[in-house]
């Protein structure tokens, strides 16, 4: 039967395509990301950002989201939009959110690149966290073909990777989210991807931090020339919004301390805590669980 599609009809089918594969956002002309992801369910990488440069000899991915499926479907969205060699991973940090993708890109060949310790604690951990991903949310279904590939090039303070044509620089300034957590700073585009030294409306997760190397950090990242920032999850950001997580963490910080000494349950304290901090749209549950996993250990 010969079917007639109307100019109408074809206009929303091609919008439709294009917004199926618009989940990465184009930054600049060679740079497009994964930002203000909300589907923050544990197969979706806990709404983590992920994203990508082009250079004139191949690519460089920004974190890898949480398994091979996660990984396989940014893969399939970096091939709409490039089809040059992958050439280098970068895992801002470890999390499995942020690097249990690692599997697809060595996959196709990617060097995985990290920070010493983070390098070290994927080593160390990973298996575990594998086996244990149930703990998090996970199924085998989420998790199925996912190994864990950790970083085979790693550094201390900063490395500069060449794309041709676009320098990448890596830097880590002290602890901060975690021992390595590293930043991807872009100067041609003045672009920062942060990982998780930023949450932007979004409340972080605190549990493995070093918060006086956190507030370091982002005094130091302040002073930096860009103007933009991907951040390890929530919308696009600012340094306003950097400077917003500083507070947030000297807030959270002293408000636990103060109500985990005077006693109460931990729900109690929860409630306390989710009423004085700045209000996030996304995961404010993570509030009682860094409560309890980082003030009331004892308990």
């Amino acid at each position: 039967m010969k079917r007639n599609i109307s100019a109408l009809t074809l206009l929303s089918i091609l919008l439709m395509a294009q917004l199926a594969w618009a989940d990465l956002t184009k930054l600049a002309d060679n740079v497009y990301a994964y930002v203000g992801v909300t589907d923050a369910s544990p197969a979706h990488s806990f709404a983590a950002n992920a994203g990508i440069v082009i250079g004139r000899d191949g690519v460089l991915v920004v974190d890898t989201l949480i398994s091979a499926k996660e990984g396989e479907r940014f893969l399939a969205d970096i091939r709409k939009v490039t089809t040059k060699p992958i050439k280098f991973v970068v895992n801002t940090h470890t999390h499995l959110d942020h690097a249990l993708g690692n599997c697809v890109f060595a996959g196709v060949g990617a060097t995985v690149i990290s920070h010493e310790a983070d390098r070290a604690s994927l080593a160390l951990q990973g298996a575990d966290i594998l086996k244990n991903a149930g703990a998090y949310g996970l199924t085998p279904q989420d998790m199925a073909g996912t190994e864990i590939v950790a970083p085979t090039v790693a550094f201390s303070e900063q490395m500069l990777v060449d794309l041709g044509g676009e320098d990448v620089r890596l830097i880590r300034t002290g602890p901060s989210h975690t021992a390595g957590s590293l930043v991807v700073y872009l100067p041609k585009e003045k672009l920062l991807f942060s990982g998780d030294i930023l949450f932007t409306d979004f409340h972080p997760f605190l549990v493995d931090g070093d918060f006086n190397g956190w507030i370091s950090t982002i005094d130091k990242l302040l002073i930096m020339d860009f103007d933009r920032v991907v951040p390890g999850h929530g919308p696009l950001s600012t340094k306003k919004d950097l400077k917003a997580m500083q507070a947030y963490l000297l807030l959270f910080d002293a408000l636990a301390k103060d109500l985990a000494a005077k006693g109460g349950s931990p729900e109690a304290i929860t409630a306390e805590l989710t009423k004085a901090l700045p209000k996030r749209s996304m995961a404010e549950w993570m509030i009682g669980y860094n409560l309890k996993a980082r003030y009331l250990k004892q308990r």
